[in-house]
């Protein structure tokens, strides 16, 4: 059932460490601009061993929760249901909690960065690369499966990260080829570049941007830009932010929560700037 003006129903985000998160800017965002006087959304430190006891306390009056690191794997035995995109990457962000007391899980990442890649005129790529091996990749790559039909290269530093996404390929059916770290500079010169990496990781490789890029999607946000994705924007090739795939993905998370369709992303996006510039 659709949201109303008049519940009063919370929401919230779990993770650890979770003081930087910006999903509460987003989701109060939403909620007043959608008319939802009486919902709240809060940031809680969690981490995985105090993930069950979270759960049992949760009332009648929670409407859902995101779940960002290192919760995503570890909420899924704490579920009645997990939707197949969630399944596919092993990885849950979004939690419903139904009516009738069911708690379903969903991953929003995936269509998140499926969403912002289509905002920038992204619908399809011959071939990708994606710079990293973590758990971020895993949806790159499980995005890249939408929208790729050709061979992703993914340039990983050691053979265990190798090994971890030789087996989501096989398992999201997509076509890889793993590379070596050090050869990364060869990605720039893909069609679609995905940066997974942590802040500054990326940095080195900014000197190697070709004169002439084509697309770069790096899922920081801050600091923002990065090094790499500022050297691309001015040589004048498409930039996909963190921030893009936070709002999507934030967005999805609205409309799953309360019912209401669609949510406000002008407006969150608008927020989630002005809280980055203010830090």
């Amino acid at each position: 059932m659709p949201a109303r003006a008049t519940d009063v129903r919370r929401a919230g985000v779990l993770g650890s460490p979770i003081a930087h998160s910006l999903s509460p800017v987003l989701h109060r965002t939403a909620y007043q601009e959608l008319g939802l006087a009486g919902w709240t959304y809060d940031r809680f430190e969690v981490g995985e061993a105090g993930l069950p006891a979270v759960f049992e306390s949760l009332g009648a009056e929670w409407a859902g929760l995101s779940l960002t690191m290192p919760l995503k794997r570890a909420v899924i035995p704490l579920l009645d249901e997990v939707s197949e995109t969630a399944a596919s990457v092993e990885a849950v962000n979004t939690v419903v909690f139904t009516e009738d007391g069911r708690r379903i899980g969903d991953n929003t990442d995936i269509p998140g960065m499926v969403a912002a890649l289509r905002e920038h005129g992204i619908d399809e790529v011959d071939s990708a690369a994606v710079l990293g091996a973590g758990a971020t990749a895993s949806s790159a790559l499980a995005a890249l499966s939408r929208i790729c039909p050709g061979e992703i290269a993914v340039y990983v530093r050691s053979e265990a990260r190798a090994a971890e996404m030789r087996q989501w390929a096989e398992r999201l059916d997509v076509d890889v080829r793993i590379a070596d770290w050090a050869d990364a500079e060869q990605a720039l010169h893909a069609p679609l570049v995905i940066s997974t990496t942590p802040a500054g990781v990326t940095d080195a490789l900014a000197r190697s941007v070709p004169e002439r890029p084509a697309a770069l999607f790096d899922v920081l946000y801050d600091p923002w830009p990065t090094d790499l994705a500022a050297r691309w924007s001015a040589y004048g090739g498409a930039v996909v932010s963190g921030l893009d795939l936070l709002v999507h993905q934030a967005v999805l998370q609205v409309e799953q929560m309360t019912g209401l369709a669609p949510a406000p992303l002008d407006a969150m996006r608008k927020a989630g700037e002005q809280a980055l510039a203010e830090r």
